[in-house]
């Protein structure tokens, strides 16, 4: 099955094993989900991460991450830019989430980081989503 949106897909699979309560989650991989999961990762909001070889394709195992009282640590996921508008940001208007709270994605000619990374090396890009 083809996905026009290959990111709002992952982060819909993210979320909805979130709701369910599940372990762990499936995503197909590609060179900028494994980017994105990389910085959930550093940021604390996933525990951990492993690329499985299937027989023909790579998939993430996204491992979640829940606290003492079973509450996700990872409470909203939103897609900013979609194929349909692109939303693209200047390095001075790089938004905060939930007062520093949550974190922007940005992709940036330097590689796909948080926005703060993106605000100190002075550098903008396409906002892909907020993680709070």
């Amino acid at each position: 099955m083809t996905v026009s949106d290959p990111i709002a897909d992952m982060l819909t699979r993210i979320r909805n094993a979130i709701m369910a309560r599940h372990d762990s989650v499936l995503i197909p991989s590609s060179k900028m989900k494994l980017s994105i999961t990389r910085i959930l990762k550093a940021e604390g909001f996933i525990s951990d991460y492993e690329v499985l070889k299937g027989k023909s394709h790579r998939v993430i195992k996204v491992h979640l991450k829940y606290d003492d009282k079973n509450q996700p640590i990872l409470y909203g996921l939103e897609r900013v830019s979609k194929p349909g508008l692109r939303v693209y940001t200047g390095q001075k208007e790089i938004p905060r989430v939930y007062g520093g709270l949550g974190i922007a994605i940005v992709s940036t000619p330097k590689g796909i980081m948080t926005g703060q990374q993106a605000w100190r090396k002075g550098v903008g890009g396409e906002l892909l989503c907020y993680v709070w």
